[in-house]
C-alpha cells in the first residue's frame, strides 16, 4: 500500500512541477550569445505564446514512466537502510536518503535524459509546425541507442550520482529535523500545512545543495540534439560554461526550480499522507505521532525526484 500511496503522490507532483521544471532546463541550456528567453516569467510566457500550455508539458511521459521504478527503488531501499542501520537518527536518515538516492540514478538518468530532450524539441517554434525529431519518451530513449549505444542512453549518470547522493541525503535529513521540531499531534489541526512546510522546504533544501551539478547534468544531456557535441566529459562543460558565462551560469534557472520544489514537494508528500491515512485510518493516525519510529515510515513514503 505504501508503494501505491508513493506512486499517486509522486504522479501528483509530476503534474504540479513539470511545467517549472521544462522552464528550468530551458534556461539552463538556452545560447549565452543568442539568449531566446530573458528570464523565468519571459519563458513562461514564451512557451505558451509559441507552442500551447502544452508545451510546458513536454517531456511529461518520461518522468510519469520513470515513477513506478524509482519509488520501488528509493523506498526499499530506504527501508532496508534504516532496518539495517537500527536507530532512527539524523545522521542515519541522510545516510538511508543517500544511499536510496544512488540505486535509483539507474532509471533516473536515462528517464531525465528523454525528460531533457523532449522539453527541448521545437524550442522557439510554433505549435504548427510539423519537425519533430522524436515521437515519444521511448521513441527518444530507442534512437539515442541506436545512434550511440548505451553509452548514450547513459549520458550524464556521474552527474546525475553526484547530483542525487548527497541531494537524496540532504532531503530526508531536512525533513527528519523540521519534523522533529515542528512536532504534531494525530487531532492536531495544523497537520495539513505543517506537513506541506516540511516537505516543501526539505524540496527546496535538496536542491538547493545540489543545484549547481543540475546546471552541468542537464547541459551534458542536452550537448549533441543538433548532431553538434560542444562537451567532452563534466570538467570539459564546468570550464567552458565558466569561461563563456562566469559563475552566475550555476544559477540559470533556479527561480523556476525552487517556485518548483515547494509545491511538487509538498503536494507528494501530502497526497503519499492523506491517502494513507483514507485507506488505513489506524495506521494513518500512528504515522502522525511524534513517536522515534514514525520517522523512518514516513520518509519511506515521499522523495524528491527527482527532486
Amino acid at each position: 500500500m505504501d508503494f501505491l500511496a508513493g506512486c499517486i503522490g509522486g504522479a501528483a507532483g509530476v503534474l504540479v512541477g513539470h511545467p517549472f521544471d521544462t522552464v528550468k532546463v530551458r534556461l539552463q541550456v538556452q545560447s549565452v550569445d543568442k539568449p531566446l528567453y530573458r528570464g523565468t516569467y519571459h519563458c513562461f510566457q514564451s512557451i505558451i505564446r509559441q507552442e500551447t500550455t502544452f508545451g510546458l508539458y513536454k517531456g511529461i511521459g518520461s518522468p510519469m514512466m520513470g515513477l513506478t521504478f524509482i519509488n520501488a527503488i528509493v523506498f526499499g531501499v530506504q527501508g532496508n537502510a534504516m532496518r539495517w542501520l537500527d536507530e532512527d537518527t539524523p545522521l542515519n536518515q541522510f545516510l538511508a536518503g543517500a544511499a536510496a538516492g544512488t540505486i535509483q540514478c539507474v532509471i533516473c538518468c536515462p528517464m531525465e535524459l528523454a525528460k531533457t530532450r523532449m522539453q527541448l524539441q521545437g524550442t522557439g517554434e510554433k505549435k504548427s509546425s510539423t519537425r519533430k525529431l522524436y515521437k515519444n519518451s521511448l521513441d527518444c530513449l530507442a534512437r539515442i541507442y541506436q545512434r550511440e549505444g548505451l553509452r548514450g542512453v547513459n549520458r550524464g549518470m556521474v552527474t546525475t550520482l553526484i547530483r542525487e547522493t548527497p541531494g537524496f541525503g540532504v532531503y530526508f535529513l531536512t525533513y527528519d529535523l523540521l519534523t522533529r521540531s515542528l512536532g504534531w499531534e494525530p487531532d492536531d489541526p495544523y497537520m495539513i500545512p505543517k506537513l506541506l512546510f516540511a516537505g516543501g522546504m526539505s524540496g527546496i533544501a535538496s536542491w538547493l545543495s545540489t543545484y549547481p551539478v543540475d546546471v552541468i547534468k542537464s547541459r551534458l544531456q542536452a550537448d549533441g540534439v543538433g548532431g553538434k557535441f560542444q562537451y567532452s566529459g563534466i570538467m570539459d562543460c564546468t570550464r567552458k560554461s565558466i569561461k563563456r558565462e562566469g559563475w552566475r551560469v550555476f544559477t540559470r534557472g533556479l527561480t523556476s526550480t525552487l517556485l518548483r520544489a515547494f509545491p511538487v514537494n509538498a503536494a507528494t508528500f501530502a497526497t503519499v499522507t492523506l491517502f494513507l491515512m483514507y485507506v488505513r485510518p489506524d495506521e494513518g493516525r500512528k504515522d502522525c505521532e511524534p513517536a522515534p519510529a514514525h520517522h523512518a515510515a514516513l520518509q519511506q513514503q515521499t522523495h524528491p525526484s527527482s527532486l
